[in-house]
């Protein structure tokens, strides 16, 4: 038996424990914070050498701000476990039941799904987040991050063991991957143990899990997010939107990444809006309408433009000559994750929520609302940009499956 089979075997056993552990998951779940905070150096200390490798790597700005942990990070952190803790429990909770004519009562209640897998790149916080969301709905977890941040997620995911053993709960609920090579990603993905695989990150590992894992998988966090700008909006809005939305965190999976302007507002909406990006280096990619009005500072866009997360500050731009082609343009490119119309008109904006066929539609809003926190959720597993189990971004509900309970009289059949 392989070490990563040995995890699986410990995480079904675990498992056990935690579908019926009811409040001894809170309470886990606040000492889980109380260690993060307890421990905040160490944390940092095992991030600044992550962080040094990755510089010396010649990494992407984009990926060093994903990795990046400090004081403030990991308090938030913490704080995002201990509202996890505050959340509604969904184990055996009931959706809905009836009685039958022939007096059989069923009910349809919730139940964990098991032993969750989490295959993730960068972000360290995915460890804390995810772990305290199974956590809670009662699953076991095997992580397994990226090579780049393995000290920071490796003590982490530590600390978190040894807070859900000092409540009494198996520490195996919480397991960690330590051996970062391609061999270990694969076994996880077709580890037999798991009940579900959860990737996050960029194209490259969803297109990995897609293609090998031999368990059932949740596709999450590419995101090719679009803001279309009607020719009936208010302009001061839309450059504010689509400024936040590019600029206040470029490296998340719900940071804009193309732009669709209508040809009518172009000339004078295109100006502004530059003149804000401008303030960030936003580097704008643009057909050639947006090339004709904003100058040759604007580099020519390419069929790749339009389908490419960027995670920086770039910025495809598209004019359109109506609704319809933006529509079009979505529906082409667009990876499902986020999309947005910012307009005046009640009938375009009803339009656009009913067409566009993605995990998260707004209107007149930002696209980086799409987050299991902004939510209400207390916390994501990720956002999940399929529609089979879950959609968006994924809360405690969506780590639980069903049963059906029936209690009867005598009744044959």
């Amino acid at each position: 038996m392989t070490e990563i089979e040995l995890m699986g075997k410990k995480a079904k056993s675990a498992a056990v424990v935690l579908a019926t552990a009811r409040n001894m998951k809170n309470t886990a779940l606040n000492a889980i914070a109380d260690i993060l905070i307890d421990n905040t150096d160490e944390i940092l200390s095992e991030n600044a050498i992550d962080l040094a490798g990755a510089k010396a790597a010649d990494i992407s700005d984009a990926f060093i701000d994903r990795l990046t942990l400090t004081r403030n990070s990991i308090a938030a952190m913490a704080e995002g476990v201990r509202k996890v803790a505050t959340l509604d429990d969904p184990i055996e909770k009931v959706i809905s039941g009836a009685t039958l004519p022939n007096g059989l009562e069923i009910k349809k209640v919730r139940v964990p799904l098991g032993v969750i897998g989490i295959i993730y790149e960068s972000r360290p916080n995915v460890t804390a987040d995810a772990a305290a969301l199974c956590l809670k709905a009662g699953n076991a977890i095997i992580l397994r991050g990226g090579k780049e941040s393995v000290r920071s997620n490796k003590c982490i995911a530590n600390l978190m063991r040894k807070a859900v053993k000092s409540v009494g709960l198996p520490e195996d609920s919480i397991q960690f991957i330590s051996d970062t090579s391609r061999e270990s990603a694969t076994e996880l993905m077709r580890l037999k143990a798991l009940d579900v695989l959860i990737p996050r990150g960029g194209a490259g590992l969803i297109n990995s899990v897609v293609e090998n894992a031999r368990v059932p998988i949740i596709q999450t966090g590419v995101g090719n997010c679009h803001i279309y700008v009607d020719k009936t909006c208010d302009m001061e809005m839309a450059v504010d939107i689509v400024n936040n939305a590019k600029t206040s965190k470029p490296s998340v999976c719900n940071a804009l990444e193309t732009l669709l302007v209508h040809k009518d507002i172009a000339p004078v909406f295109l100006p502004k809006l530059k003149e804000r990006l401008d303030r960030k280096n936003v580097e704008i990619r643009g057909c050639d309408i947006t090339r004709a009005i904003l100058g040759d500072s604007v580099v020519p866009a390419t069929e790749e433009d339009w389908s490419t997360e960027f995670l920086d500050y770039i910025l495809a731009v598209r004019v359109v000559p109506s609704f319809n082609v933006a529509l079009e343009h979505i529906a082409t490119y667009s990876s499902g994750h986020s999309e947005a119309i910012i307009t005046d008109s009640y009938e375009n904006a009803k339009k656009f929520t009913l067409n566009v066929d993605s995990a998260a539609v707004y209107v007149n809003a930002s696209t980086r609302f799409t987050d299991g926190g902004e939510f209400g959720l207390g916390a994501e597993v990720g956002i999940s940009t399929q529609k089979l189990h879950a959609r968006g971004p994924m809360g405690i509900n969506d780590l639980t499956s069903t049963k059906f309970i029936i209690y009867g009289t005598g009744q044959v059949r």
